[in-house]
């Protein structure tokens, strides 16, 4: 199943998530999935920063939190702006709540060491993940390759499945991400093209269902808090923090810091102007990159844009 369906959630896992909303009296469920500008979230769990009514639902991929979403498991999930307007395109009402980071490198396409020019993808087999911002990257180094889609030989391959398809030579190229990333450079893999030739288009954020997360709204602002406060040790005990993310994603320090290289994290002042409704900037991004999905037939139709952003659930103060 590609990622723009929605996986249903079994009996088995909609008990487990009931029993534990119950014993909690207002458990919130939160999407997440292995991506180096969520680390924050762990670090918080680390020093007990998370609301105790917020339990983190973790998967592998952004399919496993659309999916968790979709089953009324979660309230909010971590997604890409082009999941967030995937999803409202299909009926999902995302509204975003907090922006953790903007990709600046760690969004790559990598490619074997005998392929030295995205010119020399032609008719080469090239794994990405369907329905994610992968598709977005591969069509931007297409694009810039004078390359079309019938031009590859395309393999859909979730992020999970990625390091073995590698492993196995089933494909000579593949549009992935941190961690998974650096692991597959561990092979041989050298980056060809990265979401720094692609400013401002891929955004993390906290995506939230507005009627749900109006009823624990305290809670949801206590959780962005406590993503700030990951993002407080991660400038101030940089060394601590980067040695937990290294054990945690089995990466080596160096690759953890080549990772945060590879992204922006918007302090609590930067967010409220990035979520505000008189900055055109998030805006412009949603429009160009709802275009993009439209013209890589990845929606059937360009997703509305009305209330995507709000400020109203983050801290009054960091």
């Amino acid at each position: 199943m590609d990622r723009r369906g929605f996986v249903r959630a079994s009996p088995a896992l909609g008990l487990a998530w009931l029993l534990a909303g119950c014993s909690s009296g207002k458990q919130i469920g939160l999407g997440i999935h292995p991506w180096i500008g969520y680390e924050t979230l762990y670090l918080a769990r680390d020093f007990g920063w998370l609301p105790s009514s917020v339990t983190l639902i973790e998967g592998a991929t952004a399919l496993d939190s659309l999916g968790a979403l979709r089953a009324g498991r979660a309230a909010a999930a971590c997604l890409t702006l082009d999941e967030v307007l995937r999803a409202r395109a299909e009926g999902v009402p995302l509204q975003i709540a907090l922006v953790f980071n903007i990709s600046a490198g760690a969004d790559v396409l990598l490619a074997r060491p005998e392929i030295n020019a995205l010119s020399d993808l032609e008719g080469k087999r090239i794994g990405v993940e369907h329905g994610a911002v992968g598709d977005l990257v591969l069509f931007k180094a297409l694009k810039a390759a004078r390359l079309d889609q019938a031009s590859v030989q395309r393999l859909d391959l979730q992020i999970d499945q990625q390091i073995s398809a590698w492993q196995r030579n089933e494909i000579d190229a593949v549009v992935t991400y941190e961690p998974t990333a650096s692991r597959i450079m561990r092979l041989g893999a050298q980056p060809l093209f990265d979401s720094r030739a692609m400013p401002d288009t891929i955004f993390d954020a906290l995506a939230v269902l507005p009627d749900r997360a109006r009823g624990a709204k305290s809670d949801l602002r206590n959780l962005i808090d406590a993503h700030f406060k990951g993002l407080e040790h991660l400038r101030l005990y940089r060394q601590d923090a980067i040695h937990r993310i290294a054990g945690r994603q089995n990466m080596g320090v160096d690759e953890v810091t080549r990772a945060l290289a590879g992204v922006a994290l918007p302090t609590l002042a930067a967010n409220r102007s990035l979520l505000s409704s008189s900055n055109p900037r998030l805006t412009k991004s949603a429009a160009r990159v709802g275009r993009w999905m439209a013209d890589a037939k990845l929606v059937d139709h360009l997703p509305d844009s009305p209330a995507l952003f709000s400020t109203e659930w983050l801290p009054r103060h960091a």
